[in-house]
């Protein structure tokens, strides 16, 4: 449980802001502050400073910092990783390159698949097999090893993975192959498959410890970093870093296992969705998150976001499945596409105005940032329709130059189409927004939902800026912009449960000499495997276990996720185990298949620690028309004129304040839009709630 009179630190690096929440008895504090992509720790330690100033108190104070970070997934996505080899057994060399042998567009004569991490050329084998059961066929070629150890030597290898054939049956060969390789490359890191994703799918499994290994070097070298400056400023407290599927881990785990970093900024997001709708008692939840960088969608149902066991990175084609790398890890599950702040606007080859994946970041920066970007931003189309006052962006920490922005978009946008700049400004935002709409209505879709019967929640520094006209193309008639929306990710991270999670597979058919001793040994092993890496937390004594098993009918290809009972004892009532299969089943599908044969494929075990549950946000009506500080000229496209729109103070409102759009509620850290479409006013515990009038519906 969250101790309230401890001091707690939130960092969230993103592609452009690093976002700090400082936590303390007294109250919270936050800052936002340009990411340093150069050494991203610079921009952590100086936030952290700004809040700790801001709060009159030291580093050495804090007792838990909490740290989430897309920096594993930038280095995929743009292949800043380390120069890595793939050693696996012989015969299977291109693994990472066959994939599955589908094809994500059936149709597309010039499909395009995303790269392999590791090049053949860097790609080994070595001599040996062991079959599904984990018998061995043929032992492990040590001399052969050595050989392939002196050529990485040669190259130049800074990581290594190795992925053998059924290697989650048994690990022994994989576990001699690193022992061997650690004494012959010291300086190297090696990445095996039976600890990082102990699976059935030779791809997956192999993907993901490519993976793994392509960011070791890098994630393990920026934590060492970051440890060493903390100390160095006195911190003395507990260091978490937040997994992609929205739980914390030790520093030591996180370097070992990067990959399960890959989405921890946004998860981060996803908690704070979540905390937010059981603070509503809102069960149907749309997140949406951006940022100076991406979007985020997720849907969180009865106070619990999405999760899967799979995740895709570097898509060659928006909302493909297939086309990206797979990766075979707990993940909060939502819809990420290149559409923030910094996303750069541009025209096609037809002259369509075009916004995203690549963005500007923080260096240099969009056009108004005055940093030396030349090209259009989603930023600069903001400051240009008069949506963003150029004091005071980003929590103080910079002005923006509106001349920039406009002559960037009128160059690049405005002049080839014959547009003036306030309307190519008018086209990008409409664009962004179109784009983010769309992934939404995708993530719906794919999940079975009506997106128009959910609650938007939207935060992130860009977010509250196009929620509404988001909302509109959604259908969604309710919209709250929580308090510090802004930095939203981070104060999620505050909420994330100490958790650790572990999946092997041990496929056995249920009706068939069910081997109940040898699952509930396995089961025993991974919880004690769990508990030493939770080991030096002081909140190890209060721990919840769950464990579950991954079921299909034989001769299915995928599988469904089953509570285990609690108690071994439970394991052996196999009618009972098919029966909540079915059950599940029936569930998602409408029905199940009588008599039909089902197995087991993965077991899971997780081990997590409570979570103090939210108190309710106070609901206040809205009460009385509140007048607006200033005045602001604000660009109607719709009208293609300039009119005059109200802007007020999030922080002289009070509970009870309302207004009817157009407007815009400005606040340190973000500013939101109203649009005509809807009524805002600001509820019992501070939230900015936009209702869709009547009239619009």
């Amino acid at each position: 449980m969250t101790d309230r009179t401890a001091i707690r630190l939130a960092v969230d690096i993103g592609g452009t802001f690093t976002d700090v929440v400082l936590d303390t008895p007294e109250g919270r504090y936050t800052r936002k502050v340009l990411t340093t992509p150069s050494a991203p720790e610079e921009g952590v330690m100086n936030g952290a400073a700004l809040a700790l100033q801001d709060a009159r108190t030291n580093l050495s104070d804090v007792d838990e910092f909490v740290h989430g970070t897309t920096l594993a997934t930038n280095a995929i996505i743009e292949r800043r990783g380390a120069k890595t080899a793939l050693i696996g057994t012989e015969g299977f060399r291109d693994v990472i390159e066959i994939g599955t042998e589908s094809r994500f567009n059936q149709y597309d004569l010039m499909l395009r698949k995303p790269a392999p991490l590791v090049p053949r050329a860097l790609r080994f084998t070595a001599p040996e097999r062991m079959d599904a059961r984990g018998q061995i066929r043929k032992p492990l070629d040590e001399r052969e090893l050595l050989k392939i150890a002196d050529e990485l030597r040669k190259v130049g290898i800074e990581s290594v993975a190795v992925a053998f054939l059924h290697s989650y049956a048994n690990h022994s060969h994989e576990t001699r192959a690193r022992d061997i390789l650690s004494t012959a490359l010291p300086h190297v890191t090696i990445s095996i498959s039976s600890e990082v994703c102990p699976e059935v799918r030779e791809y997956e499994r192999t993907s993901t410890t490519v993976a793994n290994a392509y960011v070791q070097p890098l994630m393990a070298g920026y934590l060492g970093r970051l440890r060493n400056g903390l100390s160095r400023d006195g911190f003395k407290g507990a260091l978490y870093l937040v997994t992609s599927s929205g739980a914390l881990t030790s520093l030591e785990t996180a370097s070992q296992f990067p990959v399960r970093l890959v989405e921890s900024g946004p998860a981060g997001g996803a908690i704070f969705a979540a905390q937010c709708a059981q603070k509503m008692n809102d069960t149907h939840v749309l997140s949406f998150d951006m940022g100076g960088t991406t979007a985020k969608v997720c849907l969180v149902e009865h106070f619990r976001p999405t999760s899967s066991r799979t995740f895709e990175v570097d898509r060659t084609t928006r909302f493909m499945k297939g086309s990206g790398l797979p990766l075979r890890i707990p993940v909060i599950e939502m819809v990420e596409i290149g559409a923030g702040g910094g996303s750069i606007a541009h025209l096609d080859a037809m002259k369509r105005v075009t916004v995203g994946p690549e963005s500007a970041s923080s260096v240099p920066g969009p056009a108004c940032y005055g940093l030396g970007g030349t090209r259009p931003a989603v930023t600069d189309a903001d400051i240009a329709l008069g949506l963003l006052r150029p004091e005071g962006f980003a929590g103080g920490s910079m002005t923006l130059r509106p001349e920039l922005a406009k002559q960037a978009l009128l160059s690049d946008i405005g002049e080839p189409l014959g547009l003036t700049a306030e309307m190519a400004a008018h086209a990008v935002y409409e664009m962004v927004c179109e784009n983010m709409a769309s992934a939404a209505r995708v993530h719906a879709v794919e999940r079975g939902v009506a997106i128009a019967e959910h609650t938007m929640i939207a935060f992130g520094g860009a977010a509250p800026l196009h929620a509404a006209r988001v909302a509109e193309k959604l259908g969604v008639r309710r919209l709250v912009i929580p308090s510090n929306a802004g930095v939203g990710s981070a104060v999620g991270f505050l909420a994330a449960p100490l958790a650790f999670e572990i999946v092997r597979s041990y496929p056995m058919r249920i009706d068939d000499n069910f081997d109940v001793a040898a699952i509930s040994a396995l089961l025993g092993d991974m919880a004690n495997s769990i508990m030493a890496v939770l080991a030096q937390d002081s909140r190890r004594d209060v721990l919840r276990v769950e464990r579950n098993a991954f079921m299909r009918y034989v001769g299915q290809g995928h599988e469904i996720t089953v509570r285990l009972p609690d108690g071994d004892d439970g394991l052996s009532d196999v009618a009972a185990l098919r029966a909540a299969f079915e059950q599940d089943y029936a569930r998602q599908f409408s029905r199940a298949i009588p008599g039909a044969a089902v197995e087991v494929m993965n077991w899971s075990v997780t081990i997590s620690a409570p979570v103090a549950t939210p108190e309710p946000y106070a609901s206040t009506p809205p009460l009385r028309q509140t007048q607006p500080d200033e005045r602001r000229d604000f660009f109607s496209g719709d009208i293609d004129a300039v009119v005059d729109l109200p802007v007020h103070y999030r922080k002289t409102m009070r509970p009870g304040d309302a207004l009817s759009g157009p407007a815009l509620i400005r606040e340190d850290e973000t500013t939101t839009y109203v649009s005509a479409r809807y009524d805002a006013h600001i509820d019992g515990s501070g939230n900015i709630v936009l209702t869709m009038k009547e009239s619009a519906a």
